[in-house]
């Protein structure tokens, strides 16, 4: 058994505040045992405004904001998630990266969001580079475990294909927009997610001013473990391979998805 946290705030543009907030609700999780943190993409640097210039925030993956995560995972004995602005040399846009720092280890897996929210009247891809490659899996605590962005969630095939490969929690660091229906979109696809795939879901929300938060975290048969509202917060939850397994026992969505694909159409 694990426990994983959400960490819901509202980052701004300083940088060193984000920091702070980090420390604090990373603290707050640990001491309620959490041994997985997860933040909100853009926890390092606000988005702003849509046409806001991001390049002057970014950073590289061996920059100040990954070291300082790294720090305290190793203070904290806690593996720490958290979305930021990854700098492209020579590139005016920047990667919205997800980075998962280790204790002792560091840097540990990253992963450059794929599908951007070029949606609801924005254009995420006129200031950022979409990631290409196939996503990492990584371990936590013994437990297989991938990452998708925020809008991701509405790419269910994508996520499947993650669980295929192994999957068993997934983690979702986002900034949900706010707006009509939105936040009603937000809940049910975390809960869908699990659910299809049979995997713990961890998504942590952007919480403030235009964002819906209310982060949770799923178990496989779609059961909200712990959720948080509108406020600053944390939510620890515990994740275990026996759950994992008997769901999957009972449920074996995985299994029959693989046969069907290895079933040649006729």
């Amino acid at each position: 058994m694990t426990k994983i946290a959400v960490a819901q705030f509202a980052s701004g543009f300083d940088k060193a505040a984000n920091l702070d907030r980090i420390h604090a609700l990373a603290g707050e999780a640990a001491r309620e045992g959490a041994r997985v943190v997860v933040f909100p993409e853009g926890a390092m640097h606000t988005f702003g405004e849509p046409k806001d210039d991001l390049s002057g925030a970014a950073e590289p993956l061996d920059g100040p904001f990954v070291d300082a995560l790294a720090r305290l995972a190793t203070k904290l004995d806690a593996t720490i998630v958290a979305g930021m602005f990854e700098s492209i040399p020579g590139e005016k846009r920047i990667h919205n990266t997800a980075v998962v720092a280790a204790p002792r280890e560091g840097l540990v897996a990253h992963y450059r969001k794929h599908h951007l929210y070029d949606a609801f009247e924005e254009r995420e891809s006129d200031r950022i580079m979409a990631g290409e490659g196939e996503p990492p899996l990584f371990d936590l605590d013994g437990l297989r475990t991938a990452l998708v962005v925020c809008y991701e969630l509405r790419f269910p095939a994508y996520i499947q294909q993650l669980a295929d490969r192994g999957a068993e929690v997934l983690l979702v660091p986002a900034a949900w927009v706010a707006g009509p229906l939105k936040e009603e979109h937000w809940m049910v696809m975390v809960r869908a997610r699990a659910m299809e795939n049979t995997m713990y879901v961890a998504g942590a929300g952007m919480s403030g001013i235009g964002y819906c938060a209310k982060s949770m975290i799923v178990d496989p048969m779609g059961v909200v473990e712990r959720a948080l509202g509108e406020a600053e917060g944390v939510a620890v939850a515990d994740v275990t391979k026996e759950r994992l397994a008997k769901v999957r026992r009972r449920l074996p969505l995985i299994e029959q998805r693989r046969a069907a694909a290895r079933t040649p159409v006729r």
